[in-house]
Parts: C-alpha cells; sequence; structure tokens
C-alpha cells in the first residue's frame, strides 16, 4: 500500500475502504449561470447558446446542475425578463439550478455577513423557477472555491447554508476552461473560425489531461476511482464543444451520473482542511492534507493565452 494511502485509512478510514464504483463516473455542473463569456448585450446569441447548450446535454442524456448569479439577470439595474427566460429554459428542460451567490464575491474576501447577505440575495428569482417545477433549492457552490480562510468562518458559514436548505457542490475536476471560452468568444466575434476550431479540439485535449490528473490523485488518496465532479461554464464553447467533451469522457469508461450520486460515493465523506490554497479543487485539498504535493496543472496552450488576453484571468 502506498506511504499515501496508509495515511489517508488513517485519517479517513470510511473514505478510503469504500467499495469503488463499477464504472468510471462523473457529475457535470456549470457555474455563473444564465451565461458567462458571451456578450451580455446579445441577447439573441444568448438565446442560441442556451439552446444548443441544453440540446448537447438533452442529447447525450447528460444531468447537470447549474448554479446561477442573479447579478446577471439585471439590464441597466432592471430584472431582464428575456434573461430570465434563459434559467426558465434550463428547469423546464429537467435540469436543476443552483446558487452562486448574487454577485460572484469571494468569501476569502468580504466579512461573513456580506456573503451571506449576497447569498439570500441571489435566490430570488432561482428559488421561484425551482419552486414553480415543484423543486427545491438546495444546491449552494462558492465563487472561486473560496471556503472562508478560518475555521469560524467556514462553521458559521456551513451553519447558515443548512439553516436555509443547501448542501456544498464540491468539485474534483477543476480546470482552466475559462481561459478558453474568453479565447473562443474573442475568436469567433473577430470571425476568425480556424483559431476558433484550434481552441476548441484545445480545449477537449486539456479537459482530457485534466481528467488524467484527477484520476490519478484520486487513486494515489483513495486505492481507487472516485465519482467526480466537474465545473464547467454556460458559454458558447461549451455550446459548440460539449458534444466532444461528452464523447471523450465516454471513451475513457465515463458515465453520466447526478450530483446526487456522486456525493454517495464515500470519499467525499473526508473532511477538507486549510491547505494555503486559494480555489483548489477538493482532491487538491485532501492531497495536500496528507502530505502529498499536486502536480501542477497542465499550462494552457500559447496561443490559446494570446486569444484570451491577460483580462480572462480575472476569471468572472
Amino acid at each position: 500500500m502506498k506511504i499515501w494511502l496508509r495515511v489517508l485509512v488513517l485519517l479517513f478510514p470510511f473514505a478510503a475502504a469504500a467499495q469503488p464504483p463499477v464504472d468510471r463516473a462523473v457529475a457535470i455542473t456549470f457555474d455563473d449561470l444564465p451565461f458567462a463569456s458571451v456578450p451580455a448585450e446579445d441577447s439573441a446569441q444568448l438565446r442560441t447558446m442556451t439552446t444548443q447548450l441544453l440540446h448537447h446535454l438533452q442529447t447525450d442524456q447528460v444531468p447537470a446542475v447549474g448554479f446561477v448569479n442573479e447579478a446577471k439577470l439585471a439590464r441597466d439595474g432592471i430584472l431582464d425578463a428575456e434573461r430570465v427566460d434563459l434559467l426558465r429554459r434550463w428547469v423546464q428542460a429537467g435540469f436543476e439550478l443552483g446558487n452562486h451567490t448574487y454577485s460572484h464575491p469571494s468569501l476569502n474576501r468580504v466579512p461573513l455577513d456580506a456573503f451571506q447577505a449576497d447569498v439570500l440575495r441571489g435566490e430570488t428569482v432561482t428559488r421561484a423557477l425551482m419552486q414553480g417545477e415543484g423543486r427545491p433549492l438546495r444546491w449552494f457552490r462558492h465563487p472561486y472555491l473560496h471556503l472562508g480562510k478560518t475555521a469560524g468562518v467556514r462553521t458559521a458559514f456551513q451553519g447558515f447554508l443548512a439553516t436555509h436548505g443547501y448542501a456544498v457542490a464540491p468539485v474534483t475536476v477543476n480546470n482552466s476552461e475559462w481561459v478558453f471560452a474568453v479565447a473562443y468568444s474573442r475568436a469567433q466575434a473577430q470571425g476568425d473560425q480556424d483559431a476558433a476550431r484550434r481552441i476548441g479540439a484545445a480545449y477537449v485535449l486539456h479537459m482530457e489531461t485534466m481528467f488524467t490528473r484527477a484520476e490519478k490523485l484520486a487513486l494515489d488518496l483513495f486505492g481507487r476511482p472516485i465519482a467526480h465532479v466537474l465545473v464547467l461554464h454556460a458559454n458558447a464553447l461549451n455550446a459548440d464543444h460539449f458534444g466532444a467533451l461528452a464523447a471523450m469522457l465516454r471513451q475513457r469508461g465515463y458515465g453520466f451520473i447526478t450530483l446526487d450520486e456522486a456525493l454517495r460515493d464515500s470519499a467525499y465523506a473526508a473532511p477538507l482542511g486549510f491547505s494555503g490554497h486559494e480555489g483548489e479543487s477538493w482532491l487538491e485539498n485532501w492531497a495536500r492534507q496528507v502530505g502529498l504535493r499536486p502536480s501542477k496543472p497542465p499550462p494552457v496552450p500559447d496561443f490559446v493565452t494570446q486569444w484570451a488576453g491577460p483580462d480572462a484571468y480575472r476569471r468572472y
């Protein structure tokens, strides 16, 4: 048994001892709904992007949860019915919505009370849409995967979430999709379809590399595959290339499962620690707790970075 696995068994015995899933499995999630890296003023483009992305998910029979920033529902400070309708289409297509805060602040940067107020402000429309379909609003995801810098903040916020009926949606396969998405949108805006195709192909290869990295880290930690949770964004890149991404994952032996099903994997019983590294996945956090240094993510190709520009690294 590897030294890291021995340590893990001591720290997280239930997670390490669980039976492995029969096949590889992944839950798909999308952040920053209703859109990201798409020109916000172009309503037709937003509708097209949403239609294409939902079509891919339905065609490939992929359950998904979309996490909403309700600040994006406003145009000039007024709630925009067309943008609300983008979210309604997700719900009517059978997908679930979650809360990603109103304005995407960082729990590591703003006071707890201000962050909690932003969470509540961010559920007004989303909760109504879910309840309109007879379903609860129950998932929350931290912006930037910033979980809070102190044990007191984390404990208090977990209590807040429980009081309001939320469970946290983890991420095990983090990635640089958002950089590819900005590059792709800019190539399209300039009419450079050859560059857009290259960026799309490079994106799928990047994601394959990120899954290889996550799979190895899971084996090092748990001695077995785990059910993964992938984070993506609702953008033109995925509207055009999610089909290729899904095909790549199926070739690797993955089946698509719900977020509920993924969290039944007892690996998620392992508690998160304080690694000192912001924005890392659950796998990376668990690894650092047992003294394992995760490998560096693969770099984004230079031509993609050039198309994206420096502003892309502000994320959304």
